[in-house]
């Protein structure tokens, strides 16, 4: 099953450049999906073209550091032989920006992020059923 994933505001805390803190949970589970088969692919606007330096390597890094190994970047190489479409393909899309997904603020966050509570079990659930 292949994991599209968010940067700011879903995996860290908004405090883009930088990095922020990491939202509670989502470094958890994300390993926990690669232990179920889940292909991780960063989906975010992060970009190494942006004035203020490389920021989607800075992401990139920051989760290899957590042991988040990375299916795809922006894009899903497995999709290749079928389409030429710029929209990385997934079953999943988990992005603190997307309609109804569950949202907390934790003390000290700059904005509301996603609530890995209810996010982490449910895409688990989707693994164990494939």
């Amino acid at each position: 099953m292949y994991i599209c994933v968010d940067f700011d505001g879903t995996i860290v805390d908004h405090v883009f450049p930088e990095i922020g803190k990491p939202v509670p949970g989502a470094l958890i589970w994300l390993r926990k999906f690669q232990v179920y088969g889940g292909k991780i692919i960063l989906f975010t606007m992060r970009s190494d073209g942006q004035e203020v330096g490389e920021v989607l390597t800075q992401a990139v890094d920051y989760l290899e550091k957590y042991d988040i190994m990375l299916h795809g970047i922006n894009h899903n190489p497995d999709q290749d032989s079928w389409t030429s479409s710029p929209k990385a393909y997934g079953n999943v899309y988990i992005d603190d920006a997307s309609a109804c997904c569950p949202l907390i603020r934790p003390a000290g966050f700059n904005r509301d992020c996603v609530d890995w509570s209810i996010v982490g079990p449910y895409v688990q659930k989707l693994l164990n059923e494939r």
